[in-house]
This record gives structure tokens, C-alpha cells and sequence, in this order.
């Protein structure tokens, strides 16, 4: 960790050493996972009190990736996340509990247009300097959401029980920020 400085400091995120995951259940057996790649985000840290920081993340909802071509379609589609209609998917913090070491990020997710709060766990994983000599940090997060409160309501009943796509989407995220260029 660096040690603190007295004023707040803003960072950017890096895309490419940033995920956004996600699992779901698939016929009650299993879990499908995937992930968004394209992304940007800012970090607000205030140093001296952490919980003053905040979050911003826009997501483009058509980078949806889980290893097969004709799934990711499928949620690319009308049925799930209408990419064309919808194309960011969206977080923007609206309180910050706790510290560094083990936070709770609160904020409203925007999915297909439909806006709802939600409760992220989360942690620094630290900071240090890259190969080039640019400062990093870190952080993880994760929550549970209900993809039916976002209008993601396409499913199919099993002819055995049950439904196709289980209710529940786990969120995962692992983060690396660089500091935002000051503008003179």
C-alpha cells in the first residue's frame, strides 16, 4: 500500500487487465461463465477519507463473452441484453462503507435500461508500479443479482423440472486503475 496523501486521487480504469465476470445456472446442473471486455471506468480515492470515494463504469453490453458463438448471440439478442437497443450496461456508486482492506460498494446497475441498487463486496488488492514505471491498484468485487429485475426474463421449462436459466447471476470483478492525466 502507499501511503496516504491529503488529497483525493482520481484513476482510470485499464481495460485490458480489467474483468468483468459472470455465472449462471444452466438446467440446474451447472454454470455457464462469461465476461464484458470492453469497458471504461473512473476511481475516485479519497485518501484521507475512503469512504468519500467513487466509482463509474460503462460497459458496451455487445463485448458479452462465454466461449460459444451461438450462446453469445443468443444474449446479444432481444431475448437477453439487446445490445443494439441497449448498448452500455452501467454502475455508478452512490455510497462507499468501510475501508481499503474490505469495503461495500453501493451503487445503481443499469441493465437494459432498467436501473436497480445494488450492494458490491470488495477489496483493495494493492498498489505497485508496472515494468514502465506507471502506479497501479488494484481491486476486487463481487455480487449476486436477479437478472429478472433487469427485464431479463427469456427462459425455458424443463420437460424434467426446473428452467433452463437459473434467476441468480453472480458478478465478479477484478480491476487495475491507472492515475487520470491531470488537465492543465
Amino acid at each position: 500500500m502507499s501511503t496516504a496523501t491529503t488529497t483525493p486521487t482520481d484513476w482510470t480504469l485499464d481495460p485490458t487487465h480489467t474483468e468483468v465476470g459472470f455465472g449462471v445456472r444452466h438446467m440446474m446442473l451447472s454454470t455457464v461463465k462469461g465476461s464484458f471486455t470492453d469497458m471504461e471506468g473512473s476511481i475516485h480515492l479519497d485518501e484521507e477519507d475512503f469512504t468519500n470515494s467513487s466509482v463509474s463504469v460503462s460497459i458496451k453490453s455487445d463485448s458479452i463473452g462465454t466461449g460459444n458463438a451461438d450462446r453469445d448471440g443468443h444474449l446479444r439478442s432481444e431475448d437477453f441484453l439487446d445490445t443494439e437497443g441497449h448498448p452500455e450496461i452501467t454502475f455508478r456508486s452512490t455510497r462507499v462503507e468501510g475501508s481499503p482492506e474490505e469495503f461495500t460498494l453501493h451503487g445503481d446497475l443499469t441493465i437494459r435500461g432498467e436501473t436497480r441498487p445494488v450492494v458490491l463486496s470488495g477489496q483493495e488488492l494493492g498498489r505497485g508500479q508496472d515494468p514502465w514505471g506507471n502506479l497501479r491498484v488494484g481491486f476486487k468485487a463481487d455480487t449476486e443479482i436477479s437478472r429478472k429485475d433487469f427485464g431479463l426474463t427469456w427462459n425455458q421449462a424443463l420437460e424434467t423440472g426446473g428452467v433452463l436459466v437459473g434467476d441468480k447471476i453472480s458478478i465478479s470483478l477484478e480491476a487495475q486503475a491507472i492515475p487520470t492525466p491531470q488537465e492543465d
